[in-house]
C-alpha cells in the first residue's frame, strides 16, 4: 500500500457562518493542496469536509497518516464515537442526536477503505503543516463571507 499523509483543517466565521476547509496531501515528496468551503456552515463540518474530500482524492486504498487539529473529528475516529453514532442510529450516549451525521457516514465509508492513523495537533502551533491548511480553511471562508453578502 502507498504511504500518504494528509494535514487538514477547518475554519468558520461565526458558527453558523461561512467557513472553509484546507488539506494537504503528501506522497512521495510531492504535495497536493485542496480546499473549499459553504456560506452557511460549522467549524466541525469543515473539520470533517477536510478529511472526507482529502481520502476521496485517493485513487487506491493507502497507508494514510491524518494530522488534524480537531479533537471532534481525532477522537469521533479513534475512539470509535462515530461507529457507534451510526450504529445506534445516529443518536450518542446522552441520548442526542448526533451532529453531522452524513458526513459521518461518508467519512466512514472511506475509513473502511484506507489504513487510517490519526495524529492530534494543536491547532495554531507553529505546525507548518496545520498553518498551511488553515490558511487555505480561512481564504476559503472569506471567499464565501465576500460572494454571500
Amino acid at each position: 500500500m502507498k504511504h500518504v499523509d494528509i494535514f487538514t483543517d477547518g475554519a468558520c466565521s461565526g458558527n453558523p457562518g461561512p467557513g472553509g476547509w484546507g488539506a494537504v496531501l503528501r506522497y512521495k515528496g510531492k504535495e497536493k493542496e485542496l480546499s473549499g468551503g459553504e456560506a452557511k456552515t460549522t467549524n466541525n463540518r469543515m473539520e470533517i469536509m477536510a478529511v472526507i474530500e482529502a481520502l476521496k482524492a485517493l485513487r487506491e486504498p493507502c497507508e494514510v497518516t491524518l494530522t488534524s487539529d480537531s479533537q471532534y473529528v481525532c477522537n469521533a475516529i479513534v475512539k470509535g464515537w462515530a461507529k457507534k453514532w451510526k450504529q445506534n442510529n445516529w443518536i450518542k450516549s446522552d441520548k442526542t442526536k448526533a451532529k453531522n451525521s452524513e458526513l459521518w457516514d461518508k467519512l466512514l465509508s472511506l475509513l473502511e477503505i484506507h489504513n487510517v492513523t490519526v495524529n492530534w495537533v494543536r491547532g495554531h502551533n507553529g505546525h507548518p503543516e496545520n498553518e498551511r491548511c488553515d490558511r487555505l480553511a480561512v481564504a476559503q471562508a472569506k471567499k464565501y463571507a465576500i460572494n454571500h453578502h
